[in-house]
């Protein structure tokens, strides 16, 4: 079964050997995604004498980097800092300058991002979020994209939008140039001070970095740090050009509607839509549900919204879903225990493009003993609090998913805010 239409795309990868024996680093990173990629790169760029391995339990992308919609938003999950927001909103033109650097094509365009509101309710969300992003009229957003219904959006221009299984098989690319090992199908059975076992060997290491993010839940001791929420994602055939004449959408900006239980679009270098939103929200127990295509009725839930946006009932190509980590209070977190030699980085709650690369860099400074402002931003400590035991933690998770939805259909019908949108923020401690 295809892990997603962006890596089908590309066709069979190179196979990198699992680890066998005993091997001696200086750093193993534990997850091929975009954290332990970007960790991998920036380490060898920082210091090329240091040994550093990867050990991944499938293939390189087969999480969430192979997966999402390919946003590189330049904006964090939790509360609003000066210093981090800078910094994450820097990261989309330094993704931009890297991917130049080491020769990725991975369609990256920096068009930024809209939020579209089709409901008075869903414009009045939207001003009181401005803050210092543009509030586009009706005929602005015309100039830009043709939304049905359309009566404004908000325009941030911290966005790219990339094909991301391109771009997670070329920083495996350049970090194998660069120097790094990267062991596939080798699953960490154990991380420890100093070692991680693998059921064929182990690496020694002086710095264990956990690159995991929502397939955390699988190792052992940690099933309550990050909660696997589930994204569902279809890809629609190519619109004709006579279609897209009529869109618009030449800026390549990623899209948002605004709905309490939003859905997230880009157009693709090809001339699709790819959409995706909230499905069957978590498996019990913390599973990832990742080998598994999407319920035909979240398949056909996506394609209407489609349908709803652009008035285009495109055939869909393909449907495919994934795992995001969403820690406990819905904000991020790069850690590190100096003294014994264990880091960690995770949590984006579905904006890890862009993250990722932030958390890679800081995480670099941090191992080689700087003192920088990276190391110095807000998002560096532990995790604040683990999530509730099951049942607790599926039902408040799926709580949370039906009352969105329950206020979106209010807010459809009768035209007014709901509570239940509300609860649903004191439910998640996310906020709505």
């Amino acid at each position: 079964m295809a892990v997603s239409f962006w890596l089908e795309q590309l066709g069979p990868a190179p196979e990198r050997p699992p680890l066998e024996g005993r091997v001696e680093a200086d750093v193993c990173i534990v997850g091929a995604g975009y954290t332990g990629l970007w960790t991998a790169l920036e380490l060898r760029r920082a210091d090329p004498s240091l040994e550093v391995v990867v050990v991944e339990k499938e293939t390189v992308g087969f999480g969430a980097s192979g997966r999402n919609g390919g946003w590189v938003l330049g904006a964090l999950a939790g509360p609003r800092d000066a210093a981090l927001e800078s910094a994450i909103r820097e990261t989309v033109d330094e993704i931009g300058r890297r991917v130049a650097e080491e020769g990725i094509e991975c369609d990256y365009v920096k068009g930024g991002t809209l939020t579209v509101a089709q409901t008075a309710v869903q414009l009045d969300r939207l001003r009181a979020q401005q803050a210092d992003d543009e509030l586009l009229g009706v005929a602005e957003l015309a100039a830009r994209v043709r939304v049905r219904g359309a009566l404004g959006a908000l325009f941030s221009p911290h966005c790219a939008r990339v094909q991301p299984a391109k771009l997670v098989r070329g920083l495996a690319a350049a970090a194998e140039r660069a120097g790094v090992t990267i062991h596939e199908r080798t699953p960490a059975l154990e991380l420890e001070a100093g070692r991680v076992r693998t059921p064929a060997g182990e690496v020694s290491a002086r710095w264990i970095v956990r690159a995991t993010e929502a397939y955390t839940a699988d190792l052992p001791g940690l099933r309550r740090q990050l909660a696997p929420v589930t994204s569902a994602m279809i890809a629609t055939e190519p619109l004709p050009a006579d279609v897209w004449a009529e869109l618009g959408w030449d800026g390549c900006e990623t899209m948002l509607d605004g709905r309490n239980l939003y859905t997230y679009l880009q157009r693709t270098a090809d001339g699709r839509i790819a959409l995706g939103g909230r499905g069957v929200p978590y498996v019990f127990g913390s599973g990832t549900a990742r080998e598994f295509p999407p319920p035909r009725s979240v398949v056909e839930h996506l394609r209407a919204r489609v349908r709803d946006l652009f008035g285009v009932d495109a055939e869909v190509a393909a449907a495919w879903q994934g795992v995001l980590g969403v820690s406990r209070t819905w904000r991020p977190a790069v850690g590190v225990d100096a003294a014994r030699g264990l880091a960690w980085a995770g949590g984006y709650a579905g904006d890890g493009v862009a993250a990722a690369n932030l958390a890679a860099r800081t995480l670099r400074d941090l191992i080689l003993g700087r003192e920088t402002e990276l190391t110095r931003l807000p998002w560096v400590g532990p995790l604040e609090r683990a999530w509730e035991p099951e049942p607790f933690r599926w039902a408040g998770i799926h709580a949370v998913h039906k009352l969105l939805g329950a206020a979106d259909r209010r807010e459809l019908r009768t035209g007014k805010a709901s509570l239940f949108a509300r609860v649903a923020g004191t439910i998640s401690g996310r906020g709505y």
